[in-house]
Order: structure tokens, then sequence, then C-alpha cells
């Protein structure tokens, strides 16, 4: 009798996360928005202060990279183009245009879930807020053949 070793905490995620992520439609969706979002959040907090979107980036990589150093160093790539961008922004514009991409962001989110009959994951779980990301991740390394 052979023993099966449990699924590593990162495949779980995202294969629970997939559940309700099944719909063309709806991944579509996800693919345009859970960036955007992620980009519309660092821009909120930026609006408080710079180094608050630091700290913040900060602690959301050290989760990511507890979960898989492959999927860390890809969204470290994606949050510092995020935030290289919230820093050549005129100040003034960064939470105006962060509230407004947000609200919309999430509009969408919502119409995909209504699409996909399902609601969004993180209904049952807050750590899928922080999964999402990945998620979208995960298709562009399986394209990339990158193991993660």
């Amino acid at each position: 009798m052979t023993s099966s070793a449990a699924p590593r905490t990162i495949d779980h995620l995202l294969a629970q996360y997939a559940e309700s992520h099944r719909n063309h439609t709806n991944e579509l969706i996800h693919f345009v928005c859970v960036p955007v979002i992620v980009f519309s959040l660092l821009g909120l907090v930026w609006s408080v202060h710079p180094l608050a979107a630091l700290a913040v980036s900060a602690w959301a990589l050290w989760y990511y990279f507890k979960l898989s150093p492959p999927f860390a160093l890809g969204m470290l790539a994606m949050t510092l183009a995020m935030l290289g961008i919230l820093a050549i922004m005129p100040r003034y514009t960064v939470l105006p245009v962060s509230i407004v991409v947000f609200i919309v962001a999430w509009m969408g989110q919502f119409v995909g879930h209504q699409i996909e009959g399902k609601k969004p994951s993180f209904f049952d779980d807050l750590r899928f807020l922080l999964v999402g990301p990945l998620f979208v991740l995960s298709f562009l390394y399986r394209r990339l053949r990158v193991a993660y």
C-alpha cells in the first residue's frame, strides 16, 4: 500500500478557487479585473502613504513566498510594475483613479460570478482575496511551463 502525500497548500487553494471559476467568460473577466483590483488597492493604500503601500506589498509577498516562491517572484514583478506606475502618476490622481477602478473592476467580478452562477470564493474564506492573483498568474505560468 502506497501513501500519497497531501496536496501542497497552494495546490489546494488554487483547486478550491477554480471551483467557482470554470466559466470561460468569468475567467476572462477575472484575468482583467483581478490585476486591476490589485492595482487599485495598492493605489488606495499609496494615497494614504507610499510607505504604507510598500508595507502592504511586503506582507502580501511574504504570504506568497510561504505558499510558493515561484509565485512570489511573479507577484514581486507585478507589484513592482504597479508601484512604479503609482510612483509616476500625479499624486492628486491616485486616489480618485483608484476608487473608480476599484468599483468598476469589482462590478466586473460580480458580473462574472453572476454568469458563472456561483458566489465569489472569498465569501467563504478571505484568503481567496490573495489567491485570486495567483489563479490568474497560474494560467501564465502553465502557458510558459513555469513550475509553481
